[in-house]
């Protein structure tokens, strides 16, 4: 398959922040198979070697849709232009851009920075001095791109947030209205009156491309899993590429997908990665083909289930479906990139069903075993410790007391339950013997 365009690449409509595996696979892909000429300009979070390479390919590069029996090749054109963070006079001028009618973002979780964090602070002392300064958070260039359509005049835009966040849109909406109130007097006005923010579920898995993936004549492919989804809620008052022609969903009432994704694919996922870990196992198709794994992920799928609102015979169907996903042991979705920063995926992925259990008076065992599993990830067990706040949460989980220190980290009113105190301090002791029947290493 050749990398080559037989026309010019599309115009720049869409401009992008956070250039990386999950957009080439999904919004990039869904852009794309749109096919109505809407092109984007991709801008990488950090790193510029990527950017550099896709430039060098002209943006082009080779979705790999990696199924149980075989591989799919498609060369994705969508990428008109793709720069690296240090392209800030790039990304203020595409961001104003009145041809540029949508943002996508991909920051994960760890990237929405609010308050007295350092680094927000001083890029916010950066743009207080000079508007076209260079900055390096993801919501400081936000603002500052917004800024400069603002000072150009180029009309109205909508965000497009596409991380794993319950209300995405609401929490975009406020990190940028928040910091808008710091860097420029009336930019959060023009903000609600110019800027609509879209609130998105989104659904493939896309591990990350290692070196047996590189194609001869591609050096930046992606590889993802035959599934695909998005749902998106909100209003595009300059226009859109015609998504729905690609299969995603527009609705109105966009909750139960957010729940039923963050609590049955995405908490498996962690209780996979922690306890999966714990047992030697490296990709979730390796965890999911484990009976006891596999027990204890149809024992969070019940008690999550219970809380969702979408029809049960579709819960079924789309449990069938993940095991399916999960089992294909072509994808090798390895456990440690899932088991990063869980201080962030905890809090939405499994306690508003923890919450929700022990209000109903019942002790959710599988929601305590993702807490135990992962205070364990904290001690030493299984994957390594990949967290922004790893040093502060590796002292708090240690000694006799740091499970309810942990919990306290949490929630504190999770910390004053004793009995769910006790119970993840119990779950946590008796993994001993379950780790270390399949691991002769795992440390309890």
């Amino acid at each position: 398959m050749s990398l080559s365009r037989a026309r010019a690449g599309p115009a720049v409509r869409l401009v992008h922040l956070g250039l990386g595996n999950f957009f080439r696979a999904h919004q990039a892909w869904y852009t794309d198979r749109a096919g109505d000429g809407w092109g984007i300009a991709a801008f990488s979070g950090r790193s510029a070697a990527l950017a550099e390479a896709l430039t060098a390919q002209d943006g082009l590069y080779t979705l790999v849709t990696r199924a149980g029996d075989g591989d799919r090749l498609d060369v994705i054109s969508s990428l008109a232009r793709t720069y690296p963070a240090a392209r800030h006079d790039a990304w203020l001028a595409t961001v104003a851009s009145p041809d540029v009618r949508a943002m996508t973002i991909t920051i994960t979780e760890a990237g929405y920075l609010r308050g007295a964090h350092a680094e927000l602070q001083a890029d916010v002392d950066a743009l207080r001095s000079d508007p076209a300064a260079p900055v390096r958070t993801a919501p400081a260039r936000i603002v500052a791109g917004l800024a400069a359509r603002r000072r150009a005049d180029a009309g109205p835009i909508t965000l497009v947030p596409c991380d794993n966040l319950p209300e995405n849109g609401a929490v975009v909406a406020r990190v940028v209205a928040d910091l808008a109130d710091r860097v420029e007097p009336g930019l959060r006005e023009w903000l609600e009156a110019s800027v609509a923010t879209v609130t998105t579920v989104v659904d493939r898995i896309t591990p990350r491309t290692t070196a047996e993936d590189l194609l001869p004549d591609d050096r930046c492919p992606v590889v993802t899993e035959p599934f695909s989804e998005w749902v998106l809620s909100g209003e595009f008052p300059g226009g859109r590429p015609r998504w729905e022609d690609a299969g995603a969903t527009f609705t109105d009432d966009i909750a139960p997908f957010e729940e039923r994704k963050l609590w049955l694919l995405n908490g498996g996922h962690s209780l996979l990665a922690y306890a999966g870990s714990a047992r030697g196992h490296e990709t979730v198709a390796e965890a999911v083909a484990d009976d006891v794994c596999r027990a204890w992920l149809e024992t969070w799928w019940a008690e999550a289930s219970r809380h969702l609102t979408l029809p049960e015979e579709d819960l079924a169907r789309y449990r069938a479906a993940l095991l399916e996903r999960f089992s294909n042991p072509r994808m090798r979705h390895r456990l440690a990139q899932i088991a990063a920063d869980g201080s962030q995926k905890l809090p939405i992925r499994i306690l508003p069903v923890l919450r929700a259990e022990r209000a109903a008076g019942r002790m959710p065992d599988g929601a305590v075993r993702v807490l135990a599993a992962w205070i364990g990830h904290l001690r030493g067990v299984g994957a390594p410790v990949t967290d922004p706040r790893a040093d502060e949460l590796v002292a708090l989980a240690a000694g006799p007391d740091g499970v309810r220190r942990i919990l306290e980290d949490l929630d504190p009113a999770l910390a004053a339950d004793d009995a769910l105190v006790a119970s993840v301090r119990d779950v946590y002791a008796s993994a001993r013997n379950v780790y270390s029947a399949h691991r002769p290493d795992a440390r309890c």
